[in-house]
């Protein structure tokens, strides 16, 4: 019997779902959520580059993270009235440019950047874990929409632009016990809590953990790293899925 808030076993990913090209006139667009946790992600591409890849025939990516006033239970403030991002906002998206350019070959996409928007519609914990997975998934949209508009790249299909997946997932320990994916109410409540960021060949991207009560051990960590690339694997099925017939 499950002890967990919604039923799932403790290595249960919440349901995953993309819903690409949500908006119509951006094929870079995907509506990702991660049980009640929806993320708007969308990847746009401008014809320029910033300075220190000027000349260099390659391009850049970077990504924006934000989260809506109705996103969670209490409203929470624009950063445009606030007149400055939150620090929590700035690590999340330098996290989610540094996740997608370990995957993007920039020096073949042209000398262009790709800009990566994610906005947070309604969060229930891991709104940066799937941030970073739907964002993958606009990516390659994004570059299969610049290929099949003929415009210079050195990659000829999304998979030449594209070393590997990318994915994340939130692990963590309650009671002794490691679970996989963690809803709001479960991250709460954990006694550790670690974000792992890896690729589709199982390379480790980043890890982000923190014991808030008892130190973890040595194991605890290996547990909850192995746990975590298992649903990163699932994850990484699930963008193929996704992607069908340009993956």
């Amino acid at each position: 019997m499950s002890n967990r808030i919604d039923g799932r076993t403790a290595t249960d990913l919440r349901p995953v779902a993309f819903q690409t090209r949500f908006i119509a006139h951006h094929p870079g667009s995907v509506l990702v959520s991660f049980g009640q946790t929806k993320v708007l992600c969308c990847a746009t591409a401008e014809e320029r580059v910033p300075p220190h890849r000027k000349g260099s025939g390659g391009g850049w990516l970077t990504a924006e993270y934000s989260m809506l006033p109705a996103s969670t239970h209490e409203r929470k403030q624009r950063d445009s009235s606030r007149g400055k991002q939150d620090g929590r906002s700035v690590e999340i998206q330098r996290l989610i440019g540094r996740a997608l350019r370990n995957v993007v070959d920039i020096d073949k996409i042209g000398e262009r950047q790709i800009n990566v928007d994610c906005d947070v519609l309604q969060a229930d914990g891991g709104t940066r874990t799937a941030a970073i997975t739907g964002s993958f998934v606009a990516v390659a949209l994004c570059l299969h929409d610049l290929q099949q508009k003929k415009l210079p790249m050195k990659a000829k299909t999304v998979k030449d632009a594209l070393t590997a997946q990318v994915a994340a997932v939130s692990i963590g320990i309650h009671g002794g016990a490691v679970f996989t994916d963690l809803c709001y109410a479960e991250d709460s409540k954990a006694e550790t809590d670690l974000n792992l960021v890896a690729r589709s060949d199982g390379g480790i991207v980043e890890v982000q953990g923190t014991a808030e009560g008892a130190p973890m051990s040595r194991k605890e960590l290996d547990a909850l790293v192995d746990q975590g690339l298992v649903a990163i694997d699932r994850l990484c099925a699930l963008q193929r899925e996704a992607l069908a017939g340009l993956w």
